[in-house]
């Protein structure tokens, strides 16, 4: 074969590859909490084969558990990445961002004041706390640990309304079906519908980690290392940091 064939074989099989990084389906499914920022990384990566699937992480688990074909996971804690990682399913983890739980209340109502946990059943009243579900969606676990070591638990556990993912309850307040919510402070951040009120104290409750993984199925696919390479380069962190994540 002449050198010209060999170069021209070689551009070809090049071509090719690229080209099958490109369509190789990238799924990530990640926390109701990073919809917006994780859009952003996407476009920026610029492979249109990597598509965003939001829930809480306790959903995304147990699809992931269930067979759901996965390529990346995004928790909003550590439990819900442990548990896959005790079934083997994860691989490359690494802690990737942090966040900060805050009371939010709708941002064109009278906003009670709010300088310690024990205001806020005052501030309440006959109405209900917006919050995750508190024993699985991790903005609601997180919540109800704060609530407990600061001594409101007892008091409040009958007055809260529960919903299904941190957006969600993020939606509750917003639309004033909550009076008060315990949010994410980037959701708050985010929403020009809601306003924080007080950021709650990082001791009450265990930090609000992100880990990210490829799943062990993606673990050798050209697109979801390609991707989760992106994410952990100072470029992709940036963004998230841009949407107000504190990045490792």
């Amino acid at each position: 074969m002449s050198r010209l064939a060999l170069i021209l074989a070689s551009l070809a099989m090049l071509a090719s590859s690229g080209l099958a990084l490109a369509r190789e389906p990238v799924l990530v499914f990640a926390a109701a909490s990073t919809r917006d920022a994780m859009e952003d990384a996407i476009a920026a990566h610029g492979n249109q084969a990597v598509k965003g699937v939001y829930a809480a992480s306790s959903a995304l688990t147990r699809q992931i558990m269930d067979g759901a074909p996965a390529s990346m996971f995004l928790s909003a804690n550590t439990i819900w990445a442990d548990e896959l990682d005790r079934a083997g399913l994860l691989a490359d983890r690494r802690d990737f961002l942090r966040n900060r739980l805050v009371v939010a209340a709708p941002a064109g109502a009278k906003a009670p004041s709010i300088t310690k946990a024990a205001d806020i059943s005052l501030a309440l009243g006959e109405e209900r706390l917006a919050m995750g579900e508190v024993k699985s969606v991790p903005v609601g676990v997180y919540g109800r640990q704060a609530l407990t070591n600061l001594g409101v638990w007892d008091a409040l556990r009958n007055r809260v309304a529960q919903a299904s993912n941190a957006r969600a309850v993020l939606l509750l307040v917003e639309r004033g079906e909550a009076p008060l919510g315990i949010i994410y402070a980037t959701d708050a951040r985010a929403s020009s519908q809601v306003r924080s009120l007080w950021s709650i104290p990082h001791a009450a409750h265990d930090p609000v980690l992100y880990p990210l993984a490829l799943t062990r199925t993606a673990a050798n696919k050209p697109g979801a290392t390609d991707f989760l390479r992106f994410l952990a380069s100072s470029e992709g962190r940036a963004i998230f940091a841009r949407h107000g994540f504190e990045t490792d």
